[in-house]
């Protein structure tokens, strides 16, 4: 059993003592074995996670979740110092480092009244960072981002650089384009070219919302907060006159969605 001590100079220097424990020879079998590539899931799932929790009122759970996130990031820097590749302070002071030299208007001489500008500044001082000549406008776009959020920020690097609509009118044409191609792609039959349009329709639709002003992913969340409240609404209600839901037909069903949509808006 190890001992612990009890005069750490911060709660961080603990919590590192604590992460060192685990994974040291006589620690944890569990976290000694892990690899970068083990722990990825780890990682999607914490932050999904501190995503849900982000949106609602229970502090703890926050709470927890920020250090669920936070232990996922020292456990693959403890990996890479174990690795002799850097250190967790390496990357803190990167992450210093960087924050200083994109932000000159607070840093520097550089004059930002406005957010506008100073994510345009922002942009600007990346592109100039670990930039290869045949480097892409649309280079630093995660792989394994949801598919809605990288269509998100795949259109907002392409805009940066001038490749967009002048208004809303664009892509809401456009839209009504793509839904047309895809009724003609149902009609056909043709599997392969019905799943083409029908991503083409999602990618518009995304594109739309960036005019709107709209952030998809969260809209989209949001549809179905709310189809999931209606439907255990509807659920409640059924079971509550005697029935199941499997019993009712489906005009049954609407009815009483219905009624359960008119009442929670």
């Amino acid at each position: 059993m190890k001992t612990i001590p009890t005069d750490f100079p911060t709660p961080f220097e603990r919590l590192r003592w604590v992460l060192k424990a685990l994974r040291a020879p006589d620690g944890c079998p569990w976290d000694r074995e892990q690899t970068l590539q083990t722990i990825q899931p780890c990682l999607q799932e914490e932050c999904y996670e501190l995503l849900s929790a982000m949106v609602g009122d229970d502090l703890d759970n926050h709470q927890e979740e920020l250090g669920d996130v936070l232990l996922q990031v020292l456990f693959q820097a403890d990996i890479r110092e174990d690795q002799k590749d850097f250190t967790f302070d390496d990357v803190v002071n990167r992450l210093a480092d960087k924050l200083i030299r994109r932000h000159p208007h607070v840093f520097g001489n550089i004059d930002a009244k406005d957010t506008e500008t100073v994510l345009r500044n922002w942009e600007q001082i990346k592109q100039t960072e670990h930039r290869k000549p045949t480097a892409s406008a649309l280079d630093g776009v995660p792989e394994a981002l949801p598919a809605l959020l990288k269509a998100q920020r795949t259109q907002h690097k392409a805009a940066k650089v001038g490749f967009d609509w002048q208004d809303a009118e664009g892509p809401n044409a456009k839209l009504d384009e793509e839904i047309a191609e895809l009724r003609a792609a149902i009609q056909s039959g043709d599997t392969d070219a019905i799943a083409d349009e029908y991503g083409d329709v999602l990618f518009s639709f995304v594109n739309l919302a960036r005019f709107l002003h709209i952030d998809a992913e969260s809209a989209l969340r949001a549809a179905t907060d709310k189809f999931s409240r209606r439907f255990r609404a509807v659920e409640a209600r059924v079971k509550a006159s005697g029935h199941e839901m499997k019993e009712l037909s489906l005009a049954e069903l609407d009815a009483v969605w219905d009624n359960v949509k008119a009442e929670m808006k």
